[in-house]
């Protein structure tokens, strides 16, 4: 839509009158939903959405819980026609908005525009891997082909294959592994279950749609493939919102970035020896290709070993049963790291070679041979990169060529390894490890440079929202994450009476967050409220090891004092279960990390109670935190001021989010990090909460608690 053109029942430059209209007393909204009610924040927010959209602008705008953003971006947008999308933080967050408040909002504009609903490949049945996994019928769980018969009679019914439809297996189980497809396995054009694929009909249906619904990181994969020139997923529009915007630059940084892992190896090792032997028996002996690899890739793990101290201490135990992540300093004292990384970049040229002498001979074996060849490429620009990070300089150069003469494949150093997309860009050169696998990673310091570029060559309007985008109402840390310098940034506040509606305490006396025995502690100070209020609480931990320690001393306290609550912990079931229990479940207590500090949305009285550990500061050795804090550090910034403490505030604020979701909610926020009291930068942090009455004792929180006991202990 042109600024010009006309809209359907108003002229483009009155949209936003019309959509402030359509959410008033008496419009369209309010006739059409029982219990609607105009909010003035919700009209302001939708007008301002609205001029964006005439002017084809960037908008930045905050709104706090219970502004109602989701129909004040929906309204404008319906009412401009044209093409729109609208992209979300989560998967549920796009199942929720294209199932219920789109139609609902449709029906009430009386809107005839076509939506749909496009996600990441991962996330449709695959008829060709599927099958083929059925008809070989070799899974190290015995109960995975019953799983896969469910998916397959789901598959056989299903319009979308959408894995979030079927009733009948979790959406985070195992067996989906094996029933989708990935970037790396996908045949493609030359997949003989083309004409059914449910990627492919998904796909199709977006393009021809006139409002697309779809997710961060499947926009951010669209933008990456466009900067490669490798074509694009989704549609042209006129429009984009981003809800929950404040995940963008995290997902962009990921798309943006480059990473090989141990397991991509390992698959590919496996399904080059189930493609080998079915399609080019005696092509080559594929069981002996493919365990070199393996073992080449497992020697690769290994290598990350030889300098970890924490590693040598656990000799006597298991191997790589500690996760870690290494800057380009520390791979580079590993003695055995670049040994093994040829070795694997041998193994590669092997399979890629002689899967070539056999080509045509099976869509699958084709594309391992692909696959070999792009891993190969994305290791070398891995070593290229931590060879020029040492020498503060560019890549020196170095590729991969094949001699087989005498039938032995050698690799030799020549010409330069093809550019990363967007290489220009600083990036930092890392790895991580874990229990099994190792991944090596090339993350871009900042993707405002790259989104620029996108938001340059594609004039629409960029809509940016989120409960959580300004730290004090200052949007600076959201804005050069994105480079979104030229946009309009605009808040409004929650509508909710945080003041009566809920108390923040800040127990004293609890000891250093780096203290040991800290999680312990946590549970004891939050534990007369625990009991007071009867469980129904979060505890948002900032890593795994605080989370187990607080929830097995909460399960010593509750055997001590006999109160009955049921202990939930992130890990023992899937995430939707573990929620469901917790929404049904009376006495309920939620132990979690990172993956529920957001996205969770649990009103009324079941969650009255949000404990977080301490403030989630990243890691300071944490080698994208560590370069970024350099390089601001080389820019004449304090990386404290600019960059942790901002990203801090934020997720701060998020988790606190968590607590008060409606006009009738009440309950008590305890924050368990005294360094929000005892230093200058806590009033900042505290400035970024909502404005919850600050109470100092604990006895003093408990009447905010719905139901809570009469006598207080």
């Amino acid at each position: 839509m042109s600024g010009d053109e006309a809209l359907p029942g108003a002229v483009a430059p009155d949209l936003p009158e019309f959509a402030r209209a359509a959410l008033a007393e008496g419009g369209p909204l309010a006739k059409a939903l029982p219990g609607f009610r105009p909010r003035a924040g919700q009209q302001a927010l939708a007008a301002s959405i609205a001029r964006a959209i005439v002017e084809r602008g960037a908008l930045v705008a905050e709104a706090g819980t219970g502004t109602g953003k989701t129909y004040a971006y929906l309204v404008p947008l319906l009412l401009a026609g044209g093409k729109a999308m609208i992209s979300t933080g989560t998967r549920p967050l796009q199942d929720q908005l294209h199932a219920r408040d789109l139609p609902v909002v449709r029906a009430a504009l009386g809107a005839g525009l076509q939506t749909a609903l496009l996600k990441g490949r991962a996330n449709y049945v695959c008829h060709h891997h599927l099958e083929r996994h059925l008809s070989e019928g070799r899974f190290p769980d015995p109960g995975t082909p019953g799983k896969l018969r469910r998916i397959h009679r789901f598959a056989a019914i299903s319009a979308s294959g959408d894995r979030a439809e079927c009733t009948d297996l979790p959406e985070d189980d195992a067996a989906w592994a094996y029933a989708t497809s990935s970037r790396e396995n996908c045949l493609g054009q030359d997949c003989p279950d083309l004409a059914r694929c449910f990627v492919v009909r998904a796909r199709r249906e977006a393009m021809n749609a006139d409002l697309v619904v779809v997710n961060h990181h499947l926009f951010c994969a669209d933008l990456a493939l466009r900067e490669d020139s490798l074509g694009e997923l989704l549609p042209t529009a006129d429009a984009v919102v981003f809800d929950e915007a404040h995940q963008l630059p995290e997902a962009a940084t990921e798309f943006f970035g480059e990473a090989v892992s141990t397991r991509q190896l390992f698959e590919l090792s496996r399904d080059l020896v189930r493609a080998g032997v079915v399609q080019a028996p005696d092509g080559a002996d594929w069981r002996a290709l493919a365990d070199r690899l393996e073992h080449a890739s497992r020697e690769l793990r290994l290598a990350f070993e030889a300098g970890d101290d924490r590693g040598r201490a656990l000799r006597g135990g298991a191997r790589g049963a500690v996760s870690r992540r290494w800057t380009a300093e520390q791979l580079r004292t590993l003695p055995e790291l670049e040994d093994t990384l040829d070795a694997v970049l041998a193994d590669l040229v092997s399979v890629s070679a002689i899967v070539a002498v056999n080509a045509g001979r099976g869509p699958d074996l084709d594309r391992c041979g692909l696959r070999a060849t792009e891993i190969g490429e994305r290791l070398q620009r891995w070593s290229a990169a931590l060879a020029a990070d040492e020498r503060g300089g560019r890549p020196a150069p170095r590729g991969l060529d094949v001699d087989e003469s005498d039938g032995v494949i050698v690799v030799e150093p020549e010409g330069a390894a093809p550019p990363l997309p967007g290489a220009e860009d600083p990036a930092v050169v890392w790895a991580e490890t874990g229990a099994q696998h190792a991944t090596l990673r090339r993350t871009p310091l900042s993707v405002a440079a790259s989104f620029q570029r996108h938001r340059a060559g594609t004039p629409r309007a960029w809509i940016f929202l989120s409960a959580t985008l300004s730290v004090g109402g200052d949007f600076g840390h959201f804005v050069d994450a994105l480079g979104l310098h030229d946009a309009r940034c605009e808040r409004w506040d929650s509508p909710f009476d945080f003041d009566r509606q809920a108390a923040l305490w800040i127990p004293r006396g609890i000891g250093e967050a780096s203290a040991p025995g800290f999680p312990q502690r946590v549970a004891q100070a939050a534990w007369p409220l625990l009991v007071a209020n009867r469980g129904r609480a979060f505890f948002l931990c900032t890593t795994l090891r605080a989370m187990r320690e607080i929830a097995d001393r909460l399960g010593e306290l509750d055997a001590a004092e006999g109160i009955g609550l049921t202990r939930l912990v992130q890990g023992e079931a899937p995430r939707a279960l573990l929620l469901e229990r917790f929404r049904s479940e009376p006495n309920a207590v939620l132990i979690g990390s990172a993956s529920f500090w957001e996205g969770v949305d649990v009103a009324g009285d079941a969650l009255s109670l949000v404990v977080i550990d301490k403030l989630p500061f990243a890691p300071p050795d944490d080698p994208v935190v560590k370069a970024r804090g350099e390089a601001l550090r080389r820019a004449g910034r304090d990386p404290f001021s600019h960059e942790q403490l901002p990203a801090a505030a934020m997720a701060l604020k998020q988790g606190a989010g968590r607590l008060i979701r409606s006009e009738s909610d009440r309950g008590v926020l305890l924050v368990c990090d005294e360094r929000l009291v005892t230093r200058g930068y806590g009033r900042r942090l505290i400035a970024s909460l909502p404005p919850f009455r600050r109470v100092e004792r604990w006895q003093d929180a408990v009447p905010f608690l719905p139901g809570a006991e009469a006598a207080v202990r």
